[in-house]
C-alpha cells in the first residue's frame, strides 16, 4: 500500500469512527477526533469546539444516525487533507427532530502521527430535480 492508499485508509477509518461517536453522542469521544482549535461552519455561522461539546454533554443534542451517502473525495496535500462527502443525519436539538443531508468538508492536519480535524464545513444539500417526463 502507498502513502497515499494508507492515508485515504486511515482518513475513512477516522471519519467513520467519528461518526460512530456521533451517534453514540459521546462527547469525550467525538473530542478525540478534533484539534483544540476545531470550529464548524454552517449557515449559522462559525461554532467552536467547545461550543458544540457542551450541548451534546448536555444532552441538548443528540444524533440517532449519520451516514456518508457514496464515497468520499479525498485530497491529501503532506500533512493536511481534505475530506468531502455526502452526509445523512438524524438529530435532536432540544426535543426537535432534524433530518439533514449536507455536503461535508473537514480538514485534517496530521499530528504526532493522527489525524485532528481543524475545520468543519457544512452546506445543506439541494434537493433532487423532479423527473422531467419524455
Amino acid at each position: 500500500m502507498n502513502d497515499t492508499d494508507r492515508a485515504h485508509a486511515e482518513l475513512i477509518a477516522v471519519a467513520e469512527g467519528w461518526a460512530a461517536a456521533i451517534v453514540a453522542n459521546d462527547a469525550d469521544g467525538i473530542a478525540g477526533f478534533m484539534a483544540d482549535e476545531w470550529v464548524m461552519v454552517s449557515e449559522s455561522g462559525v461554532s467552536p469546539k467547545a461550543d458544540f461539546l457542551s450541548v451534546v454533554a448536555s444532552g441538548e443534542l443528540t444524533h440517532s444516525a449519520m451516514d456518508r451517502v457514496g464515497p468520499a473525495r479525498i485530497r491529501v496535500h503532506g500533512d493536511t487533507a481534505l475530506f468531502t462527502a455526502r452526509v445523512t443525519n438524524t438529530a435532536h436539538y432540544q426535543g426537535q427532530r432534524f433530518d439533514a443531508d449536507e455536503w461535508t468538508t473537514d480538514v485534517f492536519v496530521r499530528r504526532s502521527g493522527r489525524w485532528e480535524c481543524v475545520l468543519t464545513q457544512i452546506t445543506p444539500a439541494a434537493p433532487a430535480a423532479p423527473e422531467r417526463g419524455v
